[in-house]
């Protein structure tokens, strides 16, 4: 089984440009904010949940295992964006 060649500059354009960068620097920002609220420190092995603008500090095991959410789990498909 021959694995068809990756096209980098498309996956660049996708995930690398315009909404992406925006999104990450949205979810730093909404960190560093709890951080400074002490709700979260470096390495304390949380994440940041967010539902519209709400936030909440859960567990990363817990946050990354969501139901429904997909994709995350062997065995559970994507949702699909449609």
């Amino acid at each position: 089984m021959r694995l068809k060649k990756r096209d980098y500059k498309d996956e660049y354009k996708k995930f690398q440009m315009g909404g992406q960068l925006k999104k990450r620097a949205l979810r730093n920002k909404n960190r560093r904010k709890l951080m400074a609220g002490g709700r979260v420190r470096k390495g304390d092995g949380k994440d940041i949940h967010h539902v519209g603008s709400k936030l909440t500090v859960m567990s990363r095991h817990k946050n990354r295992g969501m139901p429904g959410e997909g994709g995350r789990k062997k065995g559970v498909p994507h949702k699909s964006k449609n």
